[in-house]
Formats: structure tokens, sequence, C-alpha cells
């Protein structure tokens, strides 16, 4: 079933719900970079799991799923592009962060792009209204 077979009111829905899903992945990251940060600097325990690489592109990947549908979608509906171009700078912020060693400069990439998507999330939710 494509988007436009969804009746009106689900499609605005659907949108909200991603646009909500996407500020929640964003939340969770940046609760997955804090807790990375107190527990290896505070225990040094559970660093093969926490810096796999694998969980940060995995979570690259879903936000770009995530950002271009919703978003996307959005722009495409309200015709603002601004929410666009901004989750676009978040997540190239994003993809910067896999280049980098672990350490602050990741984390702050990272903090830095999650948050530029919420921002974008944010607006496109407000511009659905």
């Amino acid at each position: 079933m494509t988007p436009d077979a969804l009746p009106s009111a689900s499609r605005r829905s659907l949108r909200r719900r991603l646009d909500q899903l996407g500020i929640a992945l964003a939340g969770l990251c940046a609760v997955h970079c804090l807790l990375t940060l107190v527990v290896i600097s505070a225990l040094g325990l559970g660093g093969h799991f926490l810096l796999n690489e694998n969980i940060h592109r995995i979570g690259l990947i879903v936000a770009l799923g995530v950002a271009t549908f919703a978003i996307g979608w959005g722009a495409l509906r309200h015709g603002r592009i601004l929410p666009f171009a901004i989750a676009a700078g978040g997540l190239a912020l994003m993809g910067v962060a896999l280049l980098v060693p672990h350490g602050t400069n990741e984390f702050l990439l990272t903090l830095a792009g999650v948050a530029i998507v919420s921002v974008a999330h944010w607006l496109n939710l407000r511009a659905a209204h």
C-alpha cells in the first residue's frame, strides 16, 4: 500500500509518528553517547559493546531512513524545504562522526548532529500544522 493510498488523516498521523520516532531515536542516541562516556570513564566496562562501530553505522542508517521518509514526505506535502535542509546538515555531522576516532570529537559531532536532526523533525511537525 502506497502512502497516497491511505486516507489523508492516516497519512498525517503516520508522518507525525515518524517525526516523533525520529526525535525519540535522537534522544536514545544522546543517551547512548552519554552512557558510553560515563561507563567507560568511570568503570572501564562495556567498551567492547558500547564503542562497537556497528551500533553507530546502524544508528546512522536508521536515522537516514526515518529522516528521509518523514522529513522528505513532509517537504513534499507542506512545501517547506528548511526541515529537510537542516536534517541533511545534522545527518552529515553524524556521518563525519563515523570518520573520526572515538573520543571527544566523535562525541561532539554525534550529539550536534542528533540535536540538529531532532530540530528538523520538530520543524517538520510544526510545518504540518
